[in-house]
């Protein structure tokens, strides 16, 4: 079985963007102990259904990316992705100057961190300029937030992003396809694993939130696993369905529905 995952903050918060520092070396110590492969994204669209294989990614580029992340992928030599909103960078979370009740707000990387995240081994790829809803946007905006965040990334570090990550997983069909004017590839947040049939422009991703010990006891790609998922895929369905009853839903953790745009192609 093969999956894209995801994390955002690696905190003790508790939020629905937060996975504590421990958990998440713990998370990389059972895919490891499970035997599956921890490749870079594009080696991952390479293989095939049958192979046991992950992709690491991060979203929004937070601080403690490179305090709590980087020295676990340097110890087993792990390669990654980064999702950074560049008109973001050395600032913080509170995307259009708004906080979100549930999520705390916390510092991103600067320009130079970055470099250093780079150096490490990460790669950097876009999440916009300003992390907004990208369906909301005017040809000219969506144009903007997609194709500037990657000139941003180039000039600024000297490599080439060729993966984008759609804030709070909104996206359409318009959205994609000026997306794929410039990045080769895409995630969602649509929650499932990874197959042949799926669009490089509308990768879907597990989110590591879910991730907890009763969820590690079935076995990576067992059927147990993977009915496990479905469950929570189509939970997330459901819930994108229904009008939105408070701040946070603990279903979606970037706090907003998330992947049902692409849930329904």
């Amino acid at each position: 079985m093969r999956a894209i995952l995801t994390w955002h903050s690696l905190d003790r918060s508790g939020s629905p963007i937060s996975v504590a520092p421990d958990e998440f070396r713990r998370q990389v110590t059972w895919l490891l102990e499970e035997n599956v492969r921890i490749v870079s994204v594009e080696d991952l669209l390479r293989l095939d259904d049958m192979t046991n294989a992950v992709a690491l990614t991060f979203d929004d580029g937070f601080s403690n990316t490179f305090t709590d992340a980087v020295p676990v992928l340097r110890n087993h030599r792990l390669p990654a992705t980064c999702f950074i909103v560049t008109g973001q960078v050395g600032g913080d979370n509170r995307w259009g100057g708004r906080t979100t009740p549930g999520i705390p707000t916390l510092p991103l990387l600067d320009w130079d961190d970055l470099a250093r995240l780079r150096d490490a081994g990460v790669t950097l790829g876009g999440h916009t300029r300003t992390h907004p809803r990208l369906p909301t946007l005017g040809p000219a905006e969506l144009d903007h937030e997609i194709r500037q965040c990657a000139d941003e990334i180039r000039q600024r570090l000297g490599t080439e992003p060729t993966g984008f990550a759609y804030p709070y997983g909104a996206v359409d069909s318009a959205v994609a396809t000026v997306v794929a004017r410039t990045y080769a590839w895409a995630c969602t947040t649509e929650l499932r694993p990874l197959r042949s049939d799926a669009r490089p422009h509308l990768l879907p991703r597990l989110d590591m939130w879910y991730f907890g010990e009763t969820f590690r006891r079935t076995g990576w790609g067992s059927p147990l696993f993977r009915s496990w998922v479905w469950a929570r895929h189509q939970g997330r369905r459901l819930r994108a369905l229904l009008p939105a009853r408070h701040p946070i839903d603990p279903a979606t953790p970037d706090g907003q529905p998330t992947g049902s745009d692409a849930d329904r192609r």
